[in-house]
């Protein structure tokens, strides 16, 4: 790869996930920007994440739509569902995403009801529709806090 390729696209900044001994930490680093008062996420594909065919392996492309559906559905609520385990997702493979590639999500919040929201999203991979998935959420009794976790809606201002 080169330094146009590792480039991060102007607006997004790295969000504290990739320290840790956590799961993140081994995927990551995972880019965040606010547009238009949506989560937008970001990463660049490393030979790390990819599958011996030389592109994105989808494990990670399904890691990282979930980290989508659950932080974009949460930003994109009147209120913080705090820690959300995913129930269902499933997700429709559309283009490969070639090593190097820039990978943004964008979430839709379909519905919340007193224990679940309903959410989809978009992944693309340079610009192209990649994955699209959906998922349902556990939410309900008081929002939990998530250690490390931060306000995404303060961080991305």
């Amino acid at each position: 790869m080169n330094v146009q390729t590792d480039a991060v696209p102007a607006g997004f900044i790295e969000l504290p996930f990739s320290g840790g001994e956590h799961f993140l930490s081994l995927t990551g680093p995972l880019w965040g920007k606010r547009e238009k008062d949506k989560l937008v996420l970001g990463f660049r594909v490393e030979k790390r994440h990819c599958n011996v065919g030389g592109i994105c392996h989808g494990g990670m492309l399904m890691t990282f739509a979930d980290m989508q559906l659950g932080l974009g559905a949460r930003f994109d609520s009147e209120e913080d569902f705090g820690f959300m385990p995913t129930v269902s997702m499933t997700a429709d493979f559309l283009a490969p995403a070639p090593l190097g590639a820039w990978v943004e999500g964008r979430t839709d919040l379909l519905r919340s009801t007193r224990n679940f929201v309903f959410c989809q999203c978009i992944v693309t991979s340079n610009g192209a529709p990649s994955v699209r998935a959906s998922g349902i959420m556990k939410s309900g009794g008081a929002p939990n806090p998530i250690k490390g976790l931060p306000n995404l809606r303060t961080l991305l201002k």
